[in-house]
């Protein structure tokens, strides 16, 4: 005869389930605002997942994974984004370009219309009480991340880049390694899914630039120890001669609970927006 210890985890995981068809949004996943991804992700990131977003300089990395941390907030979950390499105004120039959809130099320069500074003054009323949490990368790696973010109740931590959490005596391949693996046990530890974005610099030697799990380097950490790998394409950045500006692919090249495919997404390059080309923001 079960015990009914042995039964209740399967009753729970059976309830939640039940839950989520009849509408309720799943405990276990958080989603990443861009509902093709989110289908392909089976709702979206999964709580103690870790998900690596790659692709080459200038791709959007940053402004994706911004956009991910921004979605979020927006939907109440607190958000942590730590940057490596952007001071915490110019996370907020950006935030503010993105929202609302205004040129970050005019921000900067003051020359935005009247109709661009009412999209800005909307933007930032939202985001105000609704943003994410804004710091810079500590130092001391994963270590001195994690001391951030034990205890703090977040729904959602964004890295951008990796390489940061790997600023050894030579960033090698082996800091990169053990870099992903401490940052894929918090995630199981914090009960969080957390996402970071890793350059990929070496991908203009081939004909075919979309990024490959092997591309991910780290001796083979990346493919072993994230859950979820996705890889940016934009085909403008190589090809200028077709009218191909703005497309973009978002690949899934691993997904360990559940299917691959892509994601057509649109680059607003003037204000650093990614948008969903089936379900486009309003």
């Amino acid at each position: 005869m079960a015990r009914s210890s042995d039964i209740s985890p399967i009753s729970q995981v059976l309830a939640r389930a039940d839950a989520v068809a009849d509408g309720a949004e799943s405990k276990d996943s958080v989603a990443t605002g861009f509902p093709s991804l989110d289908k392909l992700l089976g709702g979206g990131m999964r709580r103690g997942d870790l998900i690596v977003l790659g692709g080459d300089v200038g791709s959007g990395k940053s402004a994706f994974s911004l956009a991910v941390a921004m979605r979020a907030a927006q939907r109440g979950l607190a958000t942590a984004f730590f940057s490596g390499e952007m001071s915490t105004e110019r996370l907020l120039e950006r935030a503010l370009a993105i929202e609302g959809r205004v040129r970050i130099d005019d921000l900067r320069q003051g020359v935005t219309n009247e109709a661009a500074r009412a999209s800005v003054g909307a933007a930032a009323v939202r985001m105000r009480s609704l943003m994410p949490r804004f710091e810079a990368l500590p130092a001391g790696g994963v270590a001195g991340l994690r001391e951030l973010v034990v205890g703090g109740g977040l729904d959602l931590i964004i890295v951008d880049p990796l390489q940061w959490l790997a600023r050894g005596a030579g960033n090698t391949d082996e800091e990169l390694s053990d870099a992903i693996r401490q940052l894929k046990l918090l995630a199981l530890e914090q009960h969080i899914p957390i996402f970071t974005t890793s350059h990929l610099p070496h991908l203009t030697a081939r004909d075919d630039r979309r990024p490959v799990l092997d591309d991910f380097g780290a001796l083979g950490a990346v493919k072993q120890h994230a859950d979820v790998v996705l890889a940016l394409f934009r085909e403008d950045m190589y090809d200028r001669r077709r009218e191909i500006e703005g497309a973009t692919e978002l690949l899934v090249r691993k997904n360990r609970n559940g299917g691959t495919g892509y994601a057509d997404l649109y680059f607003y390059a003037q204000w650093m927006r990614f948008e969903d080309m089936v379900d486009p923001d309003r």
